[in-house]
This record gives structure tokens, sequence and C-alpha cells, in this order.
């Protein structure tokens, strides 16, 4: 291929960008393309999660009303990380807090905890013939507090339509911190409609909410926009897929004709929630693995489900984000 292009951006490859204007004004991107349909938007400013992805010249995450908004307008109080969540195809959530807002053990916890928030430091780029490897850091750390550092790995193929999140984070303070994390990927149009169809292979669903348990029969099944609709939230124990040991889920877009499939170790992400909210504009399937489902720290600690990271210690994630435009490769996985 080398000899048919004059610079390597001509098929494959990434490029920084900077937003000008707006909330949004000054935030940096990667924009990466595998020269095989995908492109995908990394945002150096929110923990180098993943804002956008394009396969085949479609949409395949959500974005909310809020746009890119820099993290220099986060508002931690309450209710205000809403304010700034843009969602993309997948925000971070924790390491503090992973569920609403609560005041635990003396700490007031913003919803979904800061590190989604905290920017990246892009350390390298390394590119070969089959992959092109990002390199980042993510230092979510204060003096007399909370020191954590998370080294994030992109691993974009130009084999196939797919990438990988690979995430290490290490306790480099010196006591047990609490340790929450939960990917909030965010499916959104032409990928969601209401004849989509959302995968999850699972021994048991269950929900907190009334409204979630008097529907739960319809936990997979989508409806076109509707005024007023109200959020709800299923829990899964999902179960692994019998030829590679690992957790598959995803979302086939029968209208669209293209699809994603996650692939993930249990033991590395146990809890799998779905959040619903079926809103006119707010219109988004969350899929949402974690160490943990949703809800206030302090609730966790009233249920003896804390969860810490040591001192020196590190916690490795990782999940592989396959892209499909064949009906039949989609039901393959399953």
């Amino acid at each position: 291929m080398k000899y048919y292009v004059g610079h390597p951006l001509q098929t494959r490859g990434a490029e920084r960008y900077k937003l000008q204007g707006g909330k949004g004004d000054g935030m940096e991107f990667l924009c990466v393309r595998n020269g095989k349909g995908l492109e995908l938007w990394i945002s150096l400013d929110r923990c180098g999660d993943m804002t956008r992805v394009i396969y085949n010249g479609k949409n395949m995450g959500y974005l909310s009303p809020c746009g890119h908004v820099s993290s220099a307008h986060y508002d931690r109080v309450g209710l205000g990380f809403l304010k700034s969540f843009s969602a993309g195809f997948f925000t971070t959530c924790g390491f503090e807090n992973v569920g609403g807002p609560c005041e635990d053990n003396g700490e007031d916890l913003p919803l979904h905890g800061t590190i989604g928030n905290t920017p990246a430091e892009l350390l390298s780029t390394e590119e070969n013939d089959d992959e092109l490897k990002i390199k980042l850091v993510i230092r979510d750390t204060r003096i007399f507090g909370r020191c954590f550092l998370l080294e994030r790995t992109y691993i974009v193929s130009y084999k196939e339509n797919s990438f990988t999140v690979d995430d290490t984070v290490t306790n480099v303070g010196e006591f047990p911190q609490h340790f929450y994390l939960l990917y909030h990927c965010n499916m959104g149009y032409p990928l969601l409609t209401e004849t989509s169809e959302f995968r999850v292979p699972y021994s048991k669903i269950w929900a907190n909410q009334e409204l979630a348990k008097n529907n739960i029969d319809t936990a997979l099944e989508f409806t076109p926009p509707r005024q007023g609709y109200q959020e709800r939230c299923y829990l899964f124990d999902p179960e692994e897929n019998a030829k590679d040991g690992l957790v598959h889920t995803g979302l086939w877009s029968n209208e669209a004709e293209v699809g994603v499939v996650f692939k993930y170790k249990k033991d590395e992400l146990p809890c799998l929630t779905e959040w619903k909210q079926m809103g006119r504009r707010d219109y988004v399937l969350g899929i949402e693995p974690g160490n943990c489902y949703p809800s206030p720290r302090s609730q966790k600690r009233e249920n003896g489900q804390l969860i810490f990271l040591d001192p020196d210690c590190s916690n490795r994630t990782a999940i592989k984000f396959c892209f499909v435009d064949k009906k039949d490769q989609f039901d393959s996985e399953f």
C-alpha cells in the first residue's frame, strides 16, 4: 500500500485537533482513522474518553444536548455533572464514586466521580502494519488524599474494524482508597432506534427502581422517542461466552445495518448495567460494564459493598469493541 499514497494520513493514522468557540473552546482531540471504515475521536481534555465513533459513515454513539464541554466548566456539586456530560461513545466513571451524589463518611461525592472530567496526558503513538497504539496517562491525585494513576492504552486495529481500551489503575498513594470503575458506554442514533436489537446473555436480571421493576419484561426492547420518558436501569449478571470465556454484549441496528459487540473478562468487570432513556432528544442506550453497579457510595457502605485499592496495587481492565456491517457476523458473536 505504501507506494500508492503520498502521506500515511491519506488512508489512516491519528491527527490532533483543537476546538474553537463555546464551552468546548480549547478542547483537544485525537482523530483516528483505521482505513477500513472506522473513525474515532479521543478527548484529551476528558480522561482520554472516546467522544465519537463513526463506522462506515454512520454515528455509533450518543452526543448529549451539552455537546462538547471543556473540563474547565465541570461542576462537581450535586447533579452538576449533567451540565457537562457530553456522554459520547463512552465516559469513564469513578474512582471515588459510581452512582448518585451523596455524603459518605464526611466526604461530599459527586455523581459518577471526577475521573471523567480529568485531563489526560498524551505519552506516545506507536504504529505498525497491524495496529496503532495510543498511550495516555491520567493523574487523579491530590496532596493529603487520593492518588491514582490511570495508564490508558488504545489499540486500534488496521486489519479489522475494532479497537481496545486497556486500562491500568494504580494506587500511588500512602493509604488504601475507595475504588469504583464503570465504563458509561452510550449508544445513539442511527445505531439505536426502536428496531435495534440488544444482546446480553445473562443468568440474572433485576432492577432497583420501581418503574424499572414494573417494566422488566421489556428491558431489552426499545420504543420511538417519547415525551416525558423516565429513565430505567437494569442490572445483569452476565454470562461468559462458551467460545472464548469472555462476556459478549452489543447492539445491532436493523435500519442502519451496523452493529457493535463488546468483549471483556468478567473477572475484571463483573457487573453490567443497562441505562435506557427513550426520551425526545435524550434518546440513548447505556451499556455499562463495571466493577460495581451504579449506586451512591453511602448505599454501598450500608450494603457492605465497598471496594478498595491498596497502596502500590494495580487494577487492570480491557474492553474490545468490534464493529460489523453484516447481521450474520453480529449473530455469530452470541
